[in-house]
């Protein structure tokens, strides 16, 4: 297959500034860098460090989209792991067979296959050299046995992988016999190369969550628009005001400014930090729980799945075969026998297992019968083990029953052969070894469907002192192989087989075959071939969240295009790659465990969302009041930016641990289209924000009226501080410079960051009370909102950051004024939550 050319680093570069609200703040940086060129006096400095923030903060958001974008690269480059390195040609051009890479076979080459080989192009069969050919395509069609091939002509033009038995195809592995075809497609032209086209060409579904801050994007950027404007135009009589010099286009810059730092103020700058932060601690509690989330996005989905498309083979299978039971004959008479039953532990092809009788480990070398069973199991037998290093598990090469056979001789170990200081490849194989260097096998009658058995005609290596010969070994289908039965073995002789013995062994048979333990599943759906676009889509499926399941490479573009793909931890890479979890332990329950913690993300996000948006609608508030009646600056860009990101990013990430809903797993899938914030919630989040933003204007407007170590204007002079000037008999007595003061500045941020932290403890739950939902519950918010509050004393104290965030210390007197204005949205809130409680959340359930 060719090398996938992916995007350029450029291009994924520009993908990450397609965003409304990443542009908005792109811009407002732009801005701010022209106007940071004239400002002049102290804020020469300051003014460049509200666009360099913004701009770290851009430039840190496009890298981590870039490595997400770069990671999902992987998954179509997966599929090279089934390339056929090496193929068996025969040209003309040398005679014989002659080995050449895989690359270099073309469409008209004779390629010869035998058992173990990797088919190296798709192939039109012209001979088989033995008496049947089998080929595993799990992987292609997931068939979960191996499928017997011939050379006939396929007359039906519509035959789908399943049905061309004539053909093998690239990728898949010959189980059992040798065959010779002609090469009909390389490349992408053959069935594993359609399906890289098609992963190519999906496009991958982007998560309920990422739809609705898409749609939060453009309603927060509309919005902003329409205020930044308005605020410009209403103050366009100011615009001549002496503070700016008597200059209209200073004024309308002034005023530019405002709107560039309203448009800080609404952008929430920390969510996508915080909501990186949030997925990758669920991903981490999630992988303890052996689901592997590899696309963070993906994490907050496992909360709305209503839908699980489940592939079968390697899913809800492990699509590994193994022997759990086995008997021999212990005695038998004219009447009955009596039989000698063992179970075998294991259920994987990895050769460790346990042999036991009832409840008690036994020697399988002790029993006669048990040490002929081994033998033929390891010499009527095509298949082995391999070792696979790179995956560290065992692996099949050939029939997946005669591999399981394979296993039970190395688990039975009736030669007792020293396994302690074998290494993981040689214990692969080691018992078997032994019986083979017994026994040579000197020709094989290969499995057909009209005699349902498989010979071996075997001779001793070395002359056995009790005079035993050659040796035809049979296994196959129990009914063909009794019938032609006369003796039955018991230990190391053999007993007529009686009528009524037969019968026995075969009602035992029958009971091991179809009693409730071999019970696998009701019903089946299966597609056609693997992928049809159409088997892909499912119409009006906007209510509903997908999971599909799967772990064969027929299953890679559906993984990809599902809203959740799943792989199993044992499947093949390109799956693990193009799914966004894979289970670990192969564990279909394990989804559930998944579902939960998709569920309290979901959860938790909806409270730091809400938490950092009601925030900013405060932030909003408070400059566009301040604005419209003409007051002085409460809140700078740079201090937006440092409470937007620092002061509330981290209470909203430890709101990301607050403990699950004891009835999380009660309730019903929720919709996909539920609105983060709507109705009576977008109401009271709305409230909550407006007293945020009028507790933050009241608190320098109570310094600049109030404070004993204030300048105690009056209202009227301060909606009018624009117009003070030493000639101007309203302003008599008062220094205009007491405008720009620090103070009231401080007083705001003080209020805004100090409201804040009663927010997040608020949010510990929904509709919950503090009296009930007290905030230690959540020990990491409590450490969260003690950081942010030293934090904010930091910047007030220690220099140089007063001078940049343009803030000073404040008195005791002023402090307790502060806590006077920002508690008492903790009863606000209480009294929300109350109303939810008890009558809206009532109302939705009577619904």
């Amino acid at each position: 297959l060719p090398t996938e050319e992916g995007k350029s680093l450029w291009e994924l570069v520009l993908e990450q500034f397609e965003d409304l609200l990443v542009r908005i703040l792109l811009l407002a940086a732009l801005v701010s860098f022209v106007l940071a060129w004239f400002e002049e006096g102290e804020e020469t400095t300051t003014a460049f460090v509200e666009p360099l923030v913004i701009m770290l903060i851009l430039v840190a958001n496009a890298i981590v989209g870039v490595w997400q974008e770069r990671n999902a690269e992987s998954a179509i480059e997966a599929l090279k792991e089934y390339e056929p390195e090496m193929g068996k040609v025969i040209r003309s051009d040398r005679k014989g067979v002659q080995r050449i890479r895989a690359r270099d076979i073309v469409p008209g080459d004779i390629v010869e296959v035998a058992v173990g080989d990797k088919v190296p192009a798709d192939l039109r069969l012209i001979e088989i050299k033995s008496t049947t050919l089998r080929v595993d395509q799990s992987i292609l069609t997931g068939e979960s046995v191996s499928v017997t091939k011939h050379t006939e002509a396929i007359s039906d033009p519509r035959a789908v992988n399943q049905d061309k038995k004539n053909m093998l195809f690239s990728g898949t592995n010959i189980a059992s016999g040798k065959a010779v075809g002609v090469a009909v497609a390389t490349g992408l032209h053959t069935e594993l190369g359609k399906i890289r086209s098609q992963m190519a060409a999906v496009e991958p579904e982007r998560t309920p969550l990422q739809r609705k801050l898409d749609e939060f994007g453009r309603q927060l950027s509309h919005a902003i628009s329409v205020i930044c404007v308005a605020v410009w135009v209403i103050n366009i009589g100011h615009f001549a005001d002496p503070a700016h010099g008597g200059s209209w286009l200073r004024g309308a810059v002034y005023y530019f400014k405002i709107a560039v730092a309203l448009a800080v103020a609404a952008i929430p700058e920390g969510l996508p930090a915080v909501i990186t932060t949030c997925l990758a601690l669920g991903t981490r509690r999630m992988a303890r729980k052996n689901a592997i989330v590899r696309s963070l996005p993906s994490v907050e989905t496992l909360g709305c799945t209503s839908v699980i498309c489940s592939d079968k083979t390697g899913t809800l299978t492990t699509n590994q075969m193994s022997v759990c039971r086995m008997f021999v004959v212990a005695e038998a008479d004219a009447g009955s026998c009596l039989l000698h039953e063992f179970t075998i532990s294991g259920t994987t092809y990895t050769p460790e297992g346990e042999v036991r009788q009832g409840n008690l480990p036994v020697r399988c070398g002790q029993f006669d019968g048990l040490v002929e069973l081994a033998t033929i199991c390891a010499l009527c037998n095509d298949s082995a083990l391999d070792y696979n290093e790179a995956k560290g598990v065992y692996e099949k090469v050939g029939e997946a029953t005669e591999t399981a056979l394979t296993c039970l001789v190395e688990k039975m170990n009736v030669f007792d052969t020293d396994l302690q200081a074998l290494s993981w490849v040689e214990r692969a194989g080691a018992c078997n070894a032994v019986i083979k260097q017994l026994m040579r096998k000197e020709f094989t009658l290969e499995f057909s469907r009209d005699r349902k058995s498989m010979s071996v005609y075997c001779t001793p290596t070395r002359p056995h002192p009790a005079g035993q010969g050659s040796k035809m070994f049979v296994k196959g289908a129990p009914e063909s192989v009794i019938e032609r039965c006369s003796s039955v073995r018991v230990g190391s002789h053999t007993a007529p087989l009686t009528p009524a013995s037969r019968e026995q062994i075969l009602a035992k048979i029958r009971d091991w075959g179809s009693g409730s333990d071999t019970l696998r599943c009701l019903a089946l759906a299966t597609r056609d071939v693997p992928p049809r676009k159409e088997d892909m889509e499912l119409d009006d499926c906007s209510k509903f969240v997908q999971y599909e399941t799967g772990d064969g490479v027929n299953d890679a573009p559906a993984l990809k295009k599902a809203e959740i793909g799943i792989a199993m931890g044992s499947g093949t890479a390109v799956a693990k790659s193009a799914a966004e979890m894979v289970l670990s332990d192969d564990n279909f329950a394990s989804i559930v465990a998944a579902v939960e913690e998709g569920r309290a993300i979901y959860n938790n996000m909806k409270q730091f969302i809400r938490y950092l948006i009601s925030s900013n609608v405060g932030e909003v508030v408070c400059i566009f009041l301040t604005a419209i009646l003409g007051l002085p600056e409460a809140l700078i860009p740079v201090q937006l930016l440092w409470v937007n990101l620092v002061t509330d990013g981290l209470p909203a990430t430890a709101l990301g641990f607050n403990p699950p809903d004891l009835d999380i797993m009660e309730k019903l899938p929720r919709n996909p289209r539920e609105a983060l914030i709507s109705g009576w919630l977008f109401f009271r989040y709305l409230a909550i924000g407006v007293y945020v933003g009028l507790a933050t204007v009241a608190a320098a407007t109570w310094w600049f009226l109030y404070d004993a170590e204030g300048p105690h204007v009056n209202f009227y002079q301060l909606r009018n501080f624009l117009k003070c000037s030493e000639d101007n008999p309203l302003f008599a007595g008062v220094d205009c410079e007491v405008f720009e003061s620090r103070f009231p500045t401080t007083m705001a941020l003080s209020v805004l960051v100090t409201i804040e932290m009663c927010n997040a403890l608020n949010s510990v739950s929904e509709n919950q009370s503090l009296l009930r939902m007290p905030p230690w519950m959540n020990p990491w918010l409590l450490a969260a909102v003690a950081m942010s509050m030293a934090l904010h004393f930091l910047i007030l104290l220690v220099p140089p950051l007063p001078l940049i965030f343009q803030v000073t210390p404040l008195s005791g007197r002023q402090w307790v004024v502060v806590l006077q204005i920002s508690l008492p949205v903790i009863l606000l809130d209480e009294a929300f939550k109350y109303l939810s409680r008890n009558h809206v959340d009532e109302k939705k359930s009577q619904k």
